[in-house]
């Protein structure tokens, strides 16, 4: 008997151990509850675009044109995003930082190398994901043409603004927040508009997508998919937004960076 009470106090003892750790990361916290609501969100707004149509294209027309066209431009955007963070959590976790830049590396450097460490890294992914669509369902992306190329550049350019606004958020919260690295990107796909248009959105959610480049990109893989119209007034405020975010979060970066060097936290392994 004693060995069973002994056996549920250790037991126990590690439970609180993690209850205090998750009860201590807001970020761990939200993680939680953040799978199911962005599932929920996501394929309900697909459910309603399915229910409601567009614009009189057949169900097969909108499934391999725009879905599967979708399913394959997000993951350049997500591959995008996560190759910039990873690039830095690998330093993180190799405990590598402070050596990096007691070097005469200098930051934007570094994050040069990451973002085409990043775009090689998506494209390594992508491109045999694009290639088994062919035989597999009688679809090829690349059937888009020039456009395709401005939706790519468009969400390798967001890929890269998300990948650094989340690195400053790292280098400002620690380790805590790195479930960050793989959810904030998803955070957004609803108001990105990835698999159903923006008018499937609420109104008062519609004013957030459209502040959003990815948006922009989606709503002109339907256009030039089911129309046959490429529309290039969405590639150039898609263009713009992200000139605008690049900017913004190139700022944050920076006076994440400054800061955890003044404190000295990039010598750490918890910076």
């Amino acid at each position: 008997m004693n060995g069973i009470c002994n056996s549920w106090r250790r037991i126990y003892a590690i439970l609180i151990r993690h209850i205090y750790i998750l009860r201590g990361s807001v970020p761990r916290l939200l993680e939680n509850i953040y799978w199911p609501t962005i599932q929920m969100v996501l394929w309900g707004f697909i459910s309603r675009f399915f229910a409601y149509g567009q614009g009189g294209a057949s169900m097969g027309e909108v499934a391999f044109g725009t879905l599967l066209g979708a399913v394959l431009l997000w993951d350049m955007l997500f591959r995008t995003q996560i190759g910039v963070t990873l690039s830095y959590l690998e330093e993180v976790w190799a405990r590598n930082l402070g050596h990096l830049f007691v070097s005469p590396l200098r930051p934007y450097e570094w994050w040069a190398a990451m973002m085409l460490f990043s775009v090689m890294r998506a494209l390594a992914g992508l491109l045999p994901a694009a290639l088994m669509a062919i035989p597999f369902y009688g679809f090829s992306i690349f059937d888009l043409g020039l456009p395709l190329l401005f939706f790519f550049l468009n969400l390798m350019f967001m890929g890269w603004w998300l990948g650094f606004l989340i690195i400053g958020m790292l280098l400002k919260a620690g380790q805590g927040a790195e479930p960050l690295a793989w959810a904030f990107t998803f955070l957004l796909a609803p108001f990105c508009a990835v698999y159903y248009p923006v008018s499937m959105l609420p109104h008062w959610l519609q004013p957030v997508a459209y502040a959003l480049p990815a948006s922009h990109v989606f709503e002109g893989l339907r256009a030039l998919v089911l129309h046959h119209h490429f529309d290039a007034h969405e590639m150039v405020v898609a263009f713009a937004l992200n000139l605008l975010y690049m900017a913004i979060s190139m700022g944050v970066l920076q006076a994440a960076f400054n800061s955890a060097r003044k404190a000295g936290t990039l010598l750490q392994s918890d910076a």
